[in-house]
């Protein structure tokens, strides 16, 4: 499998997951709060913009993951209000929610390898 079917394959996946158990989000980061404020994001309107990820925002991964199970962690960027946020969502352990590490504006300009110019 290429890593176009592995990264389509793993969004089916999370946002299946996502619909069943729901996603959990490291608001304990502050930078993934500043960036809800700093961009007027609602918890809604954030869960919206996961559910809305494609393979054409695919960035990296996977990547290895220590503290959630050791799932592996996919990073996704998506334009926002002209700002470009990082987002880095693992699936989480069988049986519990899917997980969003990261969601805030990226500190350096990030690689899309699908995007179409």
């Amino acid at each position: 499998m290429d890593i176009s079917q592995k990264v389509l394959s793993f969004l089916q996946e999370f946002k299946t997951k996502m619909s069943i158990w729901g996603v959990i989000f490291r608001d304990d980061r502050g930078k993934n709060v500043q960036c809800l404020l700093e961009l007027d994001i609602t918890p809604l309107y954030r869960n919206e913009i996961l559910k809305g990820l494609e393979l054409e925002d695919y960035s990296e991964g996977p990547l290895d993951e220590k503290l959630y199970g050791g799932t592996e962690m996919w990073v996704f960027g998506k334009m926002i209000k002209r700002q470009e946020v990082y987002i880095k969502i693992s699936m989480g352990v069988n049986g519990t929610n899917a997980i969003c590490i990261s969601f805030h504006l990226a500190a350096h300009h990030m690689n899309y390898p699908f995007k179409k110019r």
